[in-house]
């Protein structure tokens, strides 16, 4: 069976193809066809075409993600899959632009960028996941839905918040912890603080979750008030921006509900079982995870999730380890609430945060390694379906670090001495220097850390 290798570069409307062989010879040379009914149809006459001339083929197809305009073409490929021997693909844009670089092309075109998609799939087909039928695609849909929305409720309560700062000064101690229910609904009614001194106890009482005392309380604040705003533009802003909220904060349940209620996944119970983890968010990294069995370790997890540490050490350059933040941003999202909710209520997780605490890390770095430390447990259950159980990770944490013990053998990449001689700069000799010091007195002040010896104590 010869393949052959179909390559798309989609821009907005339009998009450009080109088949090439497994030698990189052009088969089918670039054409061009409109985002359209008519386009399409064109692209299955071509394709039709090319597997009358090739009956026995595997056509490998891929494309650029490109933020939507790439899926009407993968639509079409994946409806002719089950007729031809049709694969596609989806790729990440920056991997097929660091392979362009690679291959010292300077120019860029549409024509150019498809040929590279169809030779990153010849020369990196290990690194090539082609697309097989997802039962969760339209849950998955409904969840990044949901997350639009949640977004949405969130800038506009940070330009509420500020608004309130002018419009009524006194009601931001109420939104120190976020914005309270009853508060949203206070401000739908009474926007600033001259409306709401205007107001009756009895009336604002009627609020759900607003007393008698507490309504004469606000009353009496927002007449004694230092609001510089009051106009009618202001009053209607606050108040439309309230009632926006409130719809919002409706909408994100209602769709939430729809999620969880469709999400039949035996992997969202067991996930549920790691103290930290609710029933949402159970779903949520389900939907972005989608099967353990995609990952080979949990290294290539913590990689998708952007977890995975990153240093650079180049010559005389200093680095310093630190999170690479390359994966998905919200699937990050959810585990960095998973690791603060987990800090509180399981013990495994908080005794590691207070133990890199005490060793000097900054709040924001615990979190990190215990974010780090959330997904390998994560990936331990899933790929064993077990439910966390605290005295297995336990276990194979003492189990690595014996093993890691044993591997620690004292290697060097030297097959000489340090030459004195050596066209070195003055900080690479600094550091040698350093490290000879540190190989007798051990007085260390470039980052080479060993022990004291006794009997240098002693003296």
């Amino acid at each position: 069976m010869q393949r052959f290798y179909l390559g798309i570069d989609a821009s907005k409307g339009y998009a450009d193809f080109v088949i090439l062989a497994a030698n990189k010879v052009i088969v089918q040379r670039n054409f061009q066809l409109d985002d359209t009914f008519h386009g399409h149809g064109c692209l299955t006459e071509r394709l039709r075409l090319f597997f009358k001339k090739h009956p026995d083929a595997q056509l490998c197809a891929a494309i650029e993600s490109t933020g939507g305009y790439e899926k009407n073409w993968l639509n079409t490929l994946d409806t002719w899959r089950s007729l031809w021997n049709l694969r596609t693909a989806r790729l990440h844009p920056l991997s097929v632009s660091h392979n362009l670089k690679a291959d010292l092309k300077r120019n860029i075109t549409d024509k150019i960028s498809a040929q590279s998609v169809a030779e990153y799939l010849i020369v990196h087909p290990e690194k090539v996941r082609y697309k097989i039928d997802d039962p969760q695609a339209a849950l998955r849909r409904q969840w990044h839905f949901v997350n639009t929305l949640t977004k949405q409720k969130t800038q506009l309560l940070n330009q509420l918040q500020t608004l309130i700062y002018t419009a009524n000064t006194e009601l931001c101690s109420y939104c120190k912890d976020g914005m309270p229910q009853w508060l949203l609904k206070l401000l739908e009614r009474y926007p600033t603080a001259r409306k709401l001194a205007r107001g009756r106890a009895a009336t604002v009482a009627r609020i759900p979750y607003i007393s008698r005392d507490k309504a004469k309380k606000l009353i009496a604040m927002a007449k004694t008030s230092i609001a510089a705003d009051s106009d009618p533009i202001t009053e209607n802003t606050i108040s439309m921006m309230a009632k926006q909220i409130n719809a919002l904060g409706q909408s994100i349940d209602a769709q939430a509900t729809i999620v969880e209620k469709h999400a039949s996944m035996s992997e969202v119970n067991l996930l549920k079982t790691f103290k930290g983890i609710g029933n949402f968010t159970a779903v949520g990294l389900m939907l972005e995870i989608r099967s353990v069995k995609l990952y080979a370790s949990s290294k290539k997890l913590a990689a998708f999730f952007g977890l995975h540490p990153i240093y650079k050490i180049s010559g005389d350059g200093q680095g310093c380890f630190r999170m690479s933040k390359r994966g998905r941003k919200e699937p990050r999202r959810l585990l960095f609430m998973v690791a603060m909710s987990a800090t509180e209520s399981n013990p495994l997780i908080r005794k590691l945060y207070l133990q890199k605490l005490g060793e000097g890390m900054t709040r924001m770095a615990a979190i990190g390694v215990c974010m780090h430390k959330i997904l390998r447990i994560i990936y331990g259950m899933l790929k064993h379906n077990r439910p966390f159980d605290p005295q297995v990770d336990i276990q194979n944490t003492k189990a690595t670090r014996k093993r890691w013990d044993k591997s620690r053998v004292a290697k060097s990449r030297r097959y000489q001495d340090y030459d004195p001689k050596a066209p070195i700069s003055r900080r690479q000799k600094a550091k040698r220097m350093e490290r000879k010091r540190s190989q007798s007195v051990n007085n260390t002040k470039c980052g080479i850390q060993t022990p004291v010896p006794l009997d240098s104590l002693a003296n």
